[in-house]
């Protein structure tokens, strides 16, 4: 990859720093895709020592490049996200991952089908970090910035991607009795 090739990517990948997310800060500001995804990698980082056998350097690769398809999509929100909005993101992607010099494309390839594919530890970890830090923001965000379906999603969602790991469904239970104690139900 050449300086100029790189440049390029770094440039699309700008876009995600301008592209909101359905979710607030804990002062209100709409936070970005960008923002999102950074957070996932410092959630890897200190889960390093929690899950010795994983590549945590590809899993914080995941989280950095997960949601690049929304730099050409925008950020539609999971549970209004349809099969239609899903497969042109992953279009508009894969054209664009196809046009990368050889290196990255084959690398942003494989890590794309691992991530789909769900069979990795380090997949499976990526997956549950993406929906954890959801969660964890929307328990930061102010209560009236959620939407009513929000109330109950925080309470239900995740737990499944956070079941391969004691760990990780202790996080959720955490993260839930932090839900409870927001809605005021603890």
């Amino acid at each position: 990859m050449n300086p100029k090739e790189y440049l390029e990517i770094l440039h699309v990948a700008e876009r995600l720093k301008d592209t909101p997310r359905h979710c607030t800060t804990s002062k209100r500001r709409t936070e970005s895709v960008a923002e999102h995804s950074w957070r996932m990698a410092v959630m890897a980082v200190l889960l390093r020592n929690e899950f010795p056998d994983t590549d945590t350097d590809k899993v914080m690769e995941m989280c950095v490049i997960h949601d690049l398809g929304e730099c050409f999509t925008g950020d539609i929100p999971t549970f209004v996200k349809t099969d239609s909005d899903r497969t042109k993101e992953d279009q508009l992607l894969d054209e664009w991952v196809r046009s990368l010099p050889a290196d990255v494309s084959e690398r942003f390839t494989a890590l794309f089908k691992e991530m789909n594919e769900q069979k990795t530890a380090e997949a499976k970890l990526f997956k549950a970090i993406d929906k954890l830090e959801a969660l964890i923001q929307h328990n930061e965000s102010p209560l009236d910035t959620w939407s009513e379906n929000e109330r109950e999603l925080n309470k239900v969602y995740a737990f499944d991607a956070a079941a391969f790991s004691g760990w990780l469904t202790d996080l959720r239970k955490e993260i839930l009795s932090d839900t409870l104690k927001k809605l005021g139900e603890a």
